[in-house]
């Protein structure tokens, strides 16, 4: 199975060139959309070749997720802990967008390894913004606290106009996702896959893992959690988070994995759906072919005799018509 790496390959790509053509005054615009509907516009001038500005439109946020100016909270700190004296975080945004950086590459360090870490710290700023909320709960949880001034239910946005639960306790925090697809196909083969994940997770080497679970309904933990966003037509998946999984560098790869969940899936389920049309199409072929050797010998024979008379008349109408 696939996983989703952080680092947008897109933004990678452009800061690199950019870098290694950071002499040349070369003016920049270009935009791209990745997964969940987040959108990136990159910008360099002429004027200011050194300094290149990055702007970001997050998904639309459903009411019940906790935004400030625009941003999940925690994400301007994370920002600046990310990306010190190389970020420079411009307000207002730019129009159309929910974040606007500009980049001093000056600042970036000579040491290519460290460079190179750097960008791609940039280019993962969707982690480190939409992921700011997880990763401010779960890092009290590695110290088994709760984080103080937050609700007993947390909204997080993950995709446009729907969220998924957290719901923080000292010893655990147990992660909750209303799982939606658009089309009946899709819910079919999302169910499947969540119950054989489930399923996969009670295997012997997985032991250490996040337990998870899966039901139709709705857990007992939403209770709180606004009715118009418990609307799910492939139910529910809920996660358990224990310190252990968040201890030193696996808080990060915690942090991304619930981020992206549901792209997880949704990814599985529209490689499992073009895998059965495939299989599909070329069932079909088979039997075609199939169909097509199975026709009688008898009658090949009677099409071949129909069309050698048909020539042998033609043949004597032509005679006639000249001696005539």
């Amino acid at each position: 199975m696939i996983l989703l790496q952080s680092a947008s390959r897109f933004l990678l790509q452009v800061l690199l060139n950019r870098v290694e053509n950071l002499d040349k005054g070369v003016e920049l615009d270009c935009q791209s959309v990745e997964f969940d509907d987040v959108r990136y516009h990159i910008q360099v001038s002429l004027r200011y070749p050194q300094f290149l500005v990055l702007s970001m439109s997050l998904p639309t946020p459903p009411p019940e997720t906790i935004f400030v100016d625009g941003l999940p909270f925690g994400a301007i700190e994370a920002i600046k802990a990310a990306y010190g004296a190389l970020v420079q975080i411009l307000d207002p945004p730019k129009d159309g967008y929910n974040l606007t950086m500009r980049l001093d590459l000056v600042q970036l360090p000579q040491d290519e390894e460290l460079q190179y870490d750097l960008l791609e710290k940039v280019a993962s700023v969707r982690e480190v913004v939409l992921g700011a909320p997880l990763r401010v709960v779960l890092k009290h949880l590695a110290s088994k606290r709760v984080p103080p001034d937050l609700d007993r239910l947390i909204a997080l946005v993950h995709r446009p106009r729907e969220s998924f639960f957290l719901a923080p306790e000292a010893d655990k925090v147990t992660v909750v996702y209303p799982m939606r697809f658009n089309d009946s196909i899709g819910t079919v083969l999302a169910i499947s896959f969540l119950e054989e994940f489930v399923e996969a997770r009670r295997t012997a080497g997985l032991n250490n893992a996040p337990p998870c679970f899966w039901s139709p309904s709705p857990p007992q933990v939403l209770e709180e959690a606004p009715t118009e966003a418990l609307s799910a037509n492939s139910g529910f998946v809920r996660f358990v988070i224990y310190p252990r999984h968040v201890e030193g560098r696996k808080l990060d790869r915690t942090v991304w994995s619930l981020l992206t969940f549901h792209a997880y899936v949704s990814y599985h389920v529209k490689c499992s759906e073009g895998f059965m049309h495939t299989r599909m199409r070329r069932r079909v072929e088979s039997l075609i072919q199939a169909l097509d050797r199975a026709k009688p010998e008898g009658e090949d024979l009677k099409k071949n005799a129909q069309n050698k008379s048909s020539k042998r008349l033609s043949l004597m109408e032509i005679r006639n018509n000249s001696n005539s």
